[in-house]
């Protein structure tokens, strides 16, 4: 069996290796096929194998290999543009299930770490969204107004409150939620996959899916090697649906942009500075569309990151500009070098809401993390979980539509990374509340 090289990183340098699995050869069947092994994947494996059901799951390459193993880490119970009330109004008693899932994202997967002792350096510190503009607080109040009515624990902070969040006068106040923290994503993705066998449920890596189809009653699902015979199917693959095969899902695949997002870590900070800066730990990430956001690790290393247009030099570049942004917030703190310097792929879409769709008769997928896939991720895994072993629909937060493919879809993704520049011009203009 070939060993999958994975992609370098602070997380796989700093996390405990996982044996990997053997790859599907031959025949077998299933109560549930799940095609990915990230966070929705084992999460709905978790929840399926909990409840007695044979549960396999099919990873393409290894458990984490894609976006689950290579983000931020940060734990966000509220979505980047999809407001709760837009949810009420386009789909109703299943859009506000929806908004209640998602405001609890965060305390399903930090209840999972707590359940499973899973070891992912896991912080429960809180979430803090500053304003970046004095016009910006009159978004954060709304949010935080909106959060509120649906019974979240979401707080607005003053500008005075922000300075002590965050050791600095660089913001001016903004949203909180005590809910949210941070992980270390590669350590949680490969403790749930532990969780996940230990329950029962039979994880294959190496073993790429060529194709699935529903044929009478079961669903089949091929490798180059296996097949899987299965009452019920989950694709769980979001930004990298497209990625290792792109006829696996063609019209899921083209109604995503993958964006890659860059993430990059400095040195351990000093105890004076890491006592100044952010003293109690927070996940970070302020109100701007070309995002500033930051937190410690375990070893009180500032995990950051950015964007940048362009392919040229673009890891030097990125690391430049995250180090740049860090000192201007922080001058005690000065240019910062940074150690490691990765990337993956996001799953982009227009509106910035993610799609749950029906693929068939107990066939479920969700796509489209437009950046906050971690808590969320594991919290739509467990709800597609409930819905392939047979909970009723009208108790699931699952919002179904069916998928929009970007026209001239390979035009698109090739310019989306010029979005940005629109993105820094909206940052400097003051919100029409």
């Amino acid at each position: 069996m070939s060993q999958i090289a994975f992609p370098a990183s602070l997380w796989a340098e700093a996390t405990p290796p996982r044996a990997q699995a053997p790859h599907l050869t031959g025949g077998e069947e299933t109560d549930l096929v799940i095609i990915g092994a990230g966070f929705t994947g084992l999460s709905a494996a978790i929840e399926a194998a909990r409840g007695g059901g044979s549960v396999t799951v099919l990873e393409g390459k290894a458990v984490g290999w894609g976006a689950s193993g290579r983000n931020n880490g940060q734990v966000i119970p509220i979505l980047t543009a999809a407001e709760p009330d837009v949810w009420v109004k386009r789909f109703g008693p299943a859009g506000e299930r929806m908004v209640q899932l998602i405001g609890n994202s965060a305390n399903i997967l930090f209840d999972l770490v707590r359940e499973f002792n899973i070891e992912a350096e896991a912080e429960q510190s809180g979430w803090f969204q500053p304003a970046h503009s004095p016009g910006r607080i009159a978004v954060s109040q709304k949010r935080v107004e909106a959060w509120q009515r649906y019974g979240f624990p979401a707080e607005l902070k003053t500008g005075a409150e922000c300075r002590d969040i965050l050791g600095s006068d660089f913001w001016f106040g903004g949203m909180y939620n005590p809910t949210g923290g941070h992980v270390n994503p590669l350590a949680l993705v490969r403790g749930m996959a532990k969780a996940a066998e230990d329950l029962g449920a039979k994880i294959y890596e190496d073993s790429p899916v060529t194709s699935y189809a529903r044929e009478g009653a079961h669903w089949i699902v091929k490798t180059g090697a296996g097949t899987v015979k299965a009452r019920a199917l989950i694709l769980a693959t979001n930004a990298y649906t497209g990625e290792l095969n792109a006829a696996l899902a063609p019209r899921l695949a083209k109604s995503i942009v993958p964006v890659l997002s860059w993430q990059m870590a400095t040195q351990p900070l000093a105890e004076n500075l890491r006592r100044k800066i952010l003293p109690n730990r927070q996940a970070v990430s302020d109100t701007r569309g070309d995002l500033r956001f930051f937190r410690y690790d375990a070893r009180n290393r500032l995990i950051t990151g950015g964007a940048v247009m362009g392919s040229f030099n673009a890891a030097q570049r990125v690391r430049d500009k995250a180090a740049r942004n860090l000192a201007e917030a922080y001058p005690d703190l000065g240019v910062p070098e940074m150690t490691h310097v990765w990337s993956g792929y996001i799953g982009m879409n227009q509106d910035r809401f993610p799609r749950v769709h029906s693929l068939g008769e107990n066939g479920w997928a969700w796509i489209g993390c437009n950046g906050r896939g971690v808590a969320l991720g594991t919290a739509l895994g467990r709800e597609l979980a409930r819905a392939a072993t047979g909970t009723k629909p009208e108790e699931l937060a699952l919002p179904l539509s069916d998928p929009q493919p970007f026209m001239l879809h390979p035009i698109v993704r090739r310019v989306a990374p010029t979005y940005l520049a629109w993105l820094k011009r909206q940052d400097l203009r003051e919100p029409k509340i």
